[in-house]
């Protein structure tokens, strides 16, 4: 076998080596058996174009066409072309698989279930990395730059898992990437001969120098790998990753239905809803005298972008001692103030803070910062819900139904922000609401009559089985299909009141609770909902139920709109089925003596935001944060070593005799080595003044940058030949102007790869290597009894 098919072989074993780290993060493993396969068939058609042999492009093309086919094969054969051919259809269900994998990461706690886009995801991703990998090392002849990918790979699976064996997939990680610089070593070694002439190996001889530099990178791997595994038992561990309550996107869980995804609502509410476990999540006693409208809510979703509904981006500021008055409230609205006191479950990890709307303030222990537009509280540094128990200060605010049909139109900002719908919207969603609300003299009645097609009049079921839905055409299905939960009806009623020119969002938090003998209100991991807020000038943020027997029915849109069948607001929210509910206005899990007591459990989807395990300290942060710096630097290395040890030999020098013939020496080094970078190598054999004429000849160069060239070689003699040196000035302006003339005559690839990867930067390699071997004879002939003696091998 070649040395360059070994390398391949290696290159390939390095990959799925470092893609094991992700085994724990996925259940079963028999992704990895198909990641092996087809990374060795991507690997051969390499090996192939490289026997052919095609050029380095079209041999990375030819291995990614296979790599695309190959994933046709096995994930989108009946959506291909003939089974084999992708086509648009094909990079369709792609994009919806990734989706769906996407979405089951957040769903679901580590380990997760192979879904089919989780293996698109995970096997996809092995593939890629091991075509960069491969391209690198194999391809292109340079191993070291090939450690990136792989890192990245190691990376991302050590960032979401933390287990007690992470250890074991950082050494495989490790030693694949060792056994890939030393299959490269070895294969360069055997294309130089027999390095260093060394003697032919006879039996008792000492061990021929051609293998030293293998034996030796072999130790030096294993004392890296040695340092890297037992240093960290000495420092602070480093625990968590991208699944931590960070804030960067989703919690873990227990697989209970505890965490929910911080991304999108929708994810985990479904898997929430049908947990046969309803554990308390908050307790709250408060002065209102009725519980059956304490909404705690979570945060607004009021980005809407045709295909699910996010929070904006805004700024957040310091806590205010006292809420600002909320947007649009004026004083003709009758409101009452209520205090309440709540306490978080101390397993209940939640970055934002549940609160009755609007609030008008909080006390809270801990880092929590403000934010004015939702006016919503978010933990900082980590900060969050578990175990808190804090006080909130908020208004009751009662319009009637006279006030909210006599609201004038909001304004052309709040309009512009909340009432905008992609172009992609489908065009059924606006004509549903124009059909629903026909006959309608104001936004008003036009919300009720939305309220009332969902809840009652449309034939809609609460059913917890159906999917949440993706893409553009999820709330068209709903309208169709007719059964959903609470996502499905906050998010369909939202966006249609938008088109009609109804500012509207949607809120998620928790629906009222269960009262308590002791006077509290135990509020549940299935009271957690999302219901829609219309905005009315006036009144404000205004909440609406249309999800049908959940939650409760706001009172100012029960029976001031003639023909209403909206249900008289003091049906309590019904107890949750795990089976899909047939009526909707009847549950089998609440008796009706509790039903009349208000004292069933809400069980809507839970869509709390932003779960979490507190996030990682700032330690981590700043490792996370060097480390993110390592990975973007090391492939700018050579180009800034290059940049350094050009301002240093053309910058300032020693005007002394010596200072001038070491300044010298400095400048004709860069004009060689400036040379070098654009593909001229340099030959030491030759005099100063012919190997100017070769740079002259071989560069192209102009006749004023030629005679540059030839002032700093006649320089260079000077200072070497004779006796006394006469200095000469401008020789860092000649180099420059050599360099500027390099750029001129080479195309773009040539200028690219002389900045960000120029051939001379080797130099830092040489130094280190002879800065090494320096240090290895100081230490010998400080500790002579360290040497072995001349006869012993090993």
């Amino acid at each position: 076998m070649s040395g360059r098919a070994r390398l391949a072989l290696t290159a390939a074993a390095a990959t799925l080596m470092a893609s094991c780290a992700l085994l724990p993060l996925v259940s079963p493993m028999t992704w990895l058996f198909q990641a092996a396969f087809l990374v060795a068939v991507q690997t051969g058609v390499g090996a192939a174009a490289r026997r052919v042999p095609l050029a380095r492009p079209l041999t990375v093309a030819a291995q990614a066409l296979v790599t695309l086919l190959m994933l046709t094969v096995a994930f989108a054969r009946t959506h291909a072309i003939a089974g084999v051919i992708p086509g648009p259809d094909t990079f369709r269900y792609f994009g919806d698989l990734l989706q769906q994998g996407s979405d089951d990461v957040s769903r679901y706690a580590i380990p997760a279930p192979l879904t089919p886009g989780i293996r698109l995801m995970v096997v996809g991703g092995v593939l890629v990395v091991g075509l960069v990998v491969d391209t690198l090392a194999v391809t292109f002849r340079s191993a070291a730059p090939a450690g990136l990918p792989l890192l990245a790979l190691y990376s991302v699976a050590a960032g979401l898992s933390d287990g007690p064996t992470d250890w074991l997939w950082f050494l495989v990680a490790a030693a694949g990437y060792l056994m890939l610089l030393l299959a490269e070593g070895r294969d360069r070694l055997s294309q130089w001969g027999r390095v260093f002439g060394g003697a032919a190996r006879t039996p008792g001889a000492q061990e021929s120098s051609a293998v030293a530099p293998v034996r030796t990178g072999r130790r030096i791997g294993f004392a890296v790998l040695s340092v890297a595994l037992f240093v960290p038992f000495a420092m602070p561990s480093i625990q968590g990753g991208l699944l931590d309550g960070t804030g960067a996107g989703v919690g873990v869980g227990d697989g209970n239905g505890g965490t929910i995804s911080a991304v999108n609502p929708l994810v985990s509410l479904r898997d929430s809803l049908n947990v046969d476990e309803d554990r308390q999540v908050l307790s709250v006693r408060t002065s209102s005298d009725d519980v059956s409208d304490l909404y705690l809510r979570i945060v607004s979703l009021d980005d809407f972008d045709g295909t699910t509904w996010k929070p904006a981006q805004r700024h957040i500021t310091g806590v205010p001692n006292t809420f600002p008055t909320p947007a649009g409230l004026s004083g003709d609205v009758r409101r009452t103030t209520v205090k309440s006191t709540i306490s978080a479950a101390g397993w209940y990890a939640q970055d934002w803070l549940p609160m009755p709307y609007p609030p008008s303030g909080v006390k809270v222990a801990g880092t929590w910062r403000y934010e004015p537009v939702g006016m919503t509280l978010v933990g900082d540094h980590g900060q969050n819900t578990r175990g808190e128990t804090y006080q909130v200060t908020s208004l009751d605010v009662q319009p009637t139904a006279e006030q909210l049909a006599a609201a004038p139109e909001a304004s052309a900002a709040m309009r512009k922000d909340y009432t905008k719908v992609p172009s992609s919207l489908p065009s059924v969603v606006a004509r549903t609401a124009k059909e629903v609300t026909a006959g309608s003299t104001n936004h008003y009645e036009e919300a009720v009559k939305l309220q009332d097609y969902f809840a009652v009049t449309g034939g809609f079921q609460y059913d917890t089985q159906v999917e949440v839905g993706r893409g553009e055409g999820a709330i068209a299905n709903f309208l169709k299909q007719k059964r959903g939960f609470c996502v499905h009806f906050s998010f369909a009623m939202a966006a249609m009141a938008r088109t009609l020119g109804i500012p509207a969002r949607v809120a998620v938090g928790f629906a009222p609770g269960t009262p308590q003998a002791d006077g509290t209100v135990s509020v549940g991991l299935k009271d957690a909902h999302a219901w829609p807020e219309l905005y009315f000038e006036g009144v404000g943020w205004t909440r609406f139920e249309p999800t049908p027997t959940r939650g409760t029915t706001p009172s100012y849109t029960v029976s001031d709109t003639p023909g209403s069948s909206v249900p008289d607001q003091t049906l309590p929210s019904k107890g949750a089925s795990t089976a899909p509910s047939a009526s909707a206005s009847q549950s089998e899990s609440c008796p009706a003596q509790l039903r009349k007591q208000d004292a069933c459990s809400s069980p809507s989807a839970a869509a709390a935001v932003q779960s979490g395990d507190g996030g990682p300290p700032w330690w981590q942060l700043a490792l996370w944060s060097l480390g993110g710096l390592v990975v973007v630097a090391l492939p700018l290395s050579p180009m800034l070593y290059r940049q350094q040890a050009r301002a240093r030999r053309l910058g300032a020098y020693d005007r002394t005799p010596a200072g001038v013939a070491a300044h010298t020496l400095a400048v004709w080094l860069e004009l060689t080595d400036t040379a070098w970078d654009f593909g001229i190598l340099p030959d030491d054999s030759q005099t100063p003044r012919n190997a100017a004429a070769r740079i002259v000849r071989l560069g192209g160069l102009d006749p004023a940058a030629g005679a540059s060239v030839h002032r700093v070689a006649d320089a260079v003699e000077q200072v070497l030949y004779a006796p006394r040196p006469r200095p000469t000035a401008g020789l860092a302006d000649d180099v420059r102007r050599v360099t500027a003339a390099f750029n001129g005559t080479v195309g773009v690839p040539s200028r690219v790869r002389a900045l960000f990867a120029p051939r001379s930067a080797v130099r830092a390699v040489w130094a280190a290597s002879t800065g090494w071997a320096r240090l290895r004879e100081r230490v010998a002939s400080a500790w002579p009894t360290l040497r072995k003696p001349s006869g012993q091998e090993g």
